[in-house]
């Protein structure tokens, strides 16, 4: 399977990315200017990513979700290529009787096995924790599930 997109240069270091499925992204290299910054673009496929993986087997358990959003959170090196040193994903889900359980082992499986952009990410320099948030029925339960990376740690062998 083959992937493709382009980036085309509007002005400054502004440029426009199109995926050969149509879809479009607003990339911007100036202080200031709106879109978003290359960086934050690969926060955001990684945030994606594991959002699909995870709503995905949570929809599959029938459970009742009221909202969910995965926020991811990147700290960067000081000195080029200023690579991700560690990444922090944390799933937010509301809903009535979620059983954190399920969450876990739904975060787990995107992160360790389904997720490709947790994946390349973790097989590089940067430690990744992926974490939950689960709210509702006047409460609050957080808790980390599983770490990734560096150098592949923490993902599922190959099949």
């Amino acid at each position: 399977m083959s992937k493709s997109v382009t980036a085309r240069w509007s002005s400054g270091l502004d440029f426009t990315t199109e995926s050969v499925d149509g879809g479009h992204v607003q990339m911007a290299g100036d202080e200031g200017v709106e879109g978003y910054r290359p960086s934050a673009l690969l926060l955001a496929a990684l945030a994606g990513c594991t959002a699909m993986d995870v709503i995905s087997i949570i929809r599959k358990k029938q459970l009742a979700v009221d909202a969910y959003e995965v926020h991811a959170t990147g700290e960067q090196r000081e000195t080029h290529p200023r690579t991700f040193s560690t990444i922090r994903v944390e799933h937010r889900v509301r809903g009535t009787a979620i059983d954190a359980a399920s969450v876990a082992r739904a975060i787990g499986l995107s992160a360790t096995r389904y997720c490709p952009v947790t994946a390349h990410l973790a097989m590089g320099d940067v430690t990744i924790t992926h974490a939950y948030v689960i709210s509702g029925d006047g409460d609050e339960r957080r808790a980390d599930v599983v770490n990734t990376g560096p150098a592949g740690r923490g993902l599922a062998p190959p099949a």
